[in-house]
């Protein structure tokens, strides 16, 4: 659903993708038992009830009390919804409500956030925040779009829970098909080259992006190579036929070393059987389809096959100018194929298809340079860690960003088939541990040039 980035919301908008987001969270939800919902699938991953409350809660602070100077101004969660008290290995021993309390919280929170609509200055500044930086929460509808993007965040959260859950598998709602790849596509091995030079990374959009998008400041790339698509299945199987997973010579010492205590051979979802590999989406299991982008592989399986390649993996800053840089034109986009939001068709976003697709599905999606698919399919593992910009003002809470920055944690960029359309964009950061492989992860590779 567009997110009409950098203007103001009305009220009936804002009462639209509020409503649209909770259907898409609800729906997710919708077939799974009270047990489903309560248990701790994985301990990399919450109870879906605590999500649903976390939603609700934060839903609360912001748009109830932070908007009307009466929060914090500031992230202000508390009790059991807040995710620096309780990290998710421990939620499933706190005293979590019972999934019909916790639809209740989620609709009456809802109703008083929009009986309160008429009363607050949509679009300009309100003054009355307490705490909250100059930049004020609802100039051009921020405050909305951050707490839509928490929610489409967190249904991508939930959806790597039920790629996990234990007992039955997830019956997913698709409502696509996934398309064929485009006959005019280019090849799998093909790459694209970029000149290098001064290139103008991140914005300065203040009506929807985060705090770590900002601000637009000039890096200098030098000439680089960068692949046309993502990496495939057939591609990183090469890779596994080749001894990639047995070669320490192929990983970094600290991968080699979560290599052998993990004792991976494959992807994640990845099966094994005596006529050939097959790989897993949620309830449905199938042959492995070479022409689909690689999936739930971590940083180090994708640097390890980066380096048998003889590439590496591409930096954030080249694979922003990858996806944003017009050669023709020397301006920039929000997305690949130009200004305009995401649909479904330009790409594999929005929990539609419910998998990957086969890389160079989407001929219209493709970036000015003449890359394929870098926004949905999957997430595509950089070699950078998770830094502030230079200029770096905090807004309007640190727990967003703050609290992660260093070399911990690796940036991924581009979303996956998981991402929800309003929660993607070129300058779109997403960050995670190295070793984390439930995410909806795969990779691209560059060479210098």
């Amino acid at each position: 659903m567009d997110l009409h980035v950098g203007r103001a919301l009305s009220e009936g908008e804002i009462a639209l993708l509020l409503t649209e987001a909770r259907e898409r969270t609800l729906l997710l939800t919708a077939g799974l038992t009270e047990a489903d919902l309560r248990r701790q699938h994985d301990p990399l991953m919450s109870p879906i009830v605590w999500d649903l409350g976390h939603i609700a809660h934060f839903e609360d602070v912001w748009l109830r009390q932070n908007v009307r100077g009466g929060g914090t101004g500031s992230e202000g969660l508390s009790g059991i919804y807040d995710p620096f008290e309780n990290p998710r290995a421990v939620r499933d021993s706190l005293p979590l409500p019972s999934l019909r309390e916790c639809r209740t919280f989620l609709a009456e929170v809802r109703r008083r956030v929009l009986d309160g609509l008429s009363d607050l200055p949509l679009g300009g500044s309100n003054g009355a925040v307490s705490g909250a930086s100059t930049r004020r929460l609802l100039d051009e509808g921020f405050v909305f779009r951050m707490v839509l993007q928490h929610e489409y965040q967190h249904n991508e959260t939930i959806l790597q829970t039920l790629q996990l859950k234990q007992g039955d598998p997830y019956p997913a709602p698709r409502s696509m098909s996934a398309p064929s790849a485009s006959t005019d596509a280019p090849s799998t091995d093909a790459m694209v080259r970029f000149p290098g030079g001064p290139v103008r990374i991140g914005t300065d959009d203040l009506s929807t992006t985060y705090d770590n998008e900002r601000p637009v400041h000039e890096v200098e790339l030098n000439p680089f190579a960068i692949d046309v698509h993502p990496v495939t299945n057939g591609a990183y199987l090469d890779f596994i036929e080749d001894g990639g997973y047995d070669d320490p010579a192929h990983w970094a010492q600290e991968g080699w070393a979560w290599r052998r205590e993990e004792a991976v051979d494959a992807p994640k979802y990845w099966v094994r059987a005596e006529n050939g590999w097959s790989e897993r989406f949620m309830d449905r299991l199938g042959a492995l389809d070479p022409s689909r982008p690689v999936c739930h592989v971590c940083y180090w399986e994708a640097d390890a096959y980066a380096r048998w390649a003889g590439k590496r993996l591409p930096t954030e800053f080249e694979w922003e100018a990858a996806a944003s840089w017009d050669p023709a034109s020397n301006r920039r986009s929000p997305y690949p194929w130009g200004d305009e939001e995401p649909s479904p068709l330009q790409a594999n976003l929005d929990a539609l298809v419910f998998e990957t697709t086969p890389v160079g599905a989407y001929p219209s999606g493709a970036s000015a340079l003449g890359c394929w698919d870098m926004l949905g399919n999957v997430w595509e593992w950089t070699s950078s860690d998770f830094h502030a910009y230079p200029g770096y003002q905090m807004f309007p809470y640190p727990e967003y960003s703050e609290a992660f920055y260093g070399p911990d944690f690796k940036v991924l960029r581009g979303g996956s088939w998981a991402t929800r359309f309003g929660a993607v964009r070129n300058t779109f950061r997403n960050w995670d541990y190295p070793v984390r492989r439930q995410i909806f992860s795969g990779l691209r590779c560059a060479r210098d040039d």
